[in-house]
């Protein structure tokens, strides 16, 4: 059998007594970085064969684990942190293993994306997970495009040397929106910065990064007016300049009392 299993993103305490049953019965162990994961292993005193699953040699791994699970073994699937395949190797795997009918199943357990989420408080409801934006300036643009009118809190992945321009990136595409990073989850300096896009994140960079952004806010047609017209229209519908001023702001995602100075006149 093979088991996809959940590891700790930071930690050690955060992981699961099946997780722990399920490496300690593994025959083998196909790690994303081998290095890494002993410091996981020795921490519970598991001593098994280790042997690599990166996104260079993944196919090659494919191979490897399938032909020791047809040979009787029980092999585990690790990742550095949080659950193999989401924004780490092991795609390629499942692929492989769904090919060639070869069962598989997962041992679940931490996962930064939604913790980050919870400590950001910007809505559950509804959300998108988008991991890590490509490298080229062009494909990062393409895809941020696809999800700039999404109506539901957005999740990415960012290394901390990407941190400034992919911010700026988002920034371009998105216009001005509430974001919020989230680092060193579960961790002793664990920390979620609050900021605007259009000021980007202060401070040094360090650490693995969860970037929440808020959604998009529907397309309305008269957010294109000036301030002054937009209100005028709701009173021109009969609405009184108090609750025109309360449409407008609403439909604005602003407060009541910025659109209150365009209404002064009135």
């Amino acid at each position: 059998m093979i088991y996809f299993v959940a590891t700790p993103i930071g930690n050690l305490k955060d992981i699961t007594l099946r997780a722990l049953e399920t490496l300690r019965a593994a025959d083998m162990i196909f790690c994303e970085d081998t290095r890494h994961s002993l410091k996981l292993l020795n921490a519970y005193d598991i001593k098994k064969p280790l042997f690599s699953c990166h996104k260079f040699n993944e196919r090659e791994a494919a191979e490897k684990i399938i032909a020791a699970a047809k040979d009787g073994k029980e092999v585990a699937v690790i990742s550095d942190a949080g659950m193999p395949v989401v924004s780490d190797p092991g795609n390629i795997v499942c692929e492989e293993l769904r090919r060639q009918g070869v069962e598989y199943t997962v041992i679940p357990g931490a996962n930064a994306a939604l913790s980050a989420l919870v400590l950001s408080a910007f809505s559950a409801e509804r959300f998108a997970f988008i991991g890590f934006l490509p490298d080229k300036a062009g494909e990062r643009r393409e895809l941020l495009n696809k999800y700039k009118n999404l109506d539901m809190t957005l999740i990415f992945h960012v290394a901390p040397q990407d941190v400034d321009r992919h911010i700026c990136a988002v920034y371009e595409v998105f216009g001005e929106r509430r974001a919020c990073a989230v680092r060193e989850i579960t961790k002793l300096h664990e920390e979620a910065q609050f900021f605007k896009l259009s000021e980007g994140l202060p401070g040094e960079k360090r650490g693995e990064y969860v970037l929440i952004v808020e959604g998009g806010k529907c397309e309305n047609e008269l957010c294109k007016l000036p301030e002054k017209e937009h209100i005028l229209h709701y009173m021109s519908g009969g609405m009184d300049k108090k609750e025109a001023v309360k449409q407008a702001a609403k439909d604005r995602g602003v407060p009541k009392s910025e659109m209150y100075k365009f209404s002064l006149d009135l």
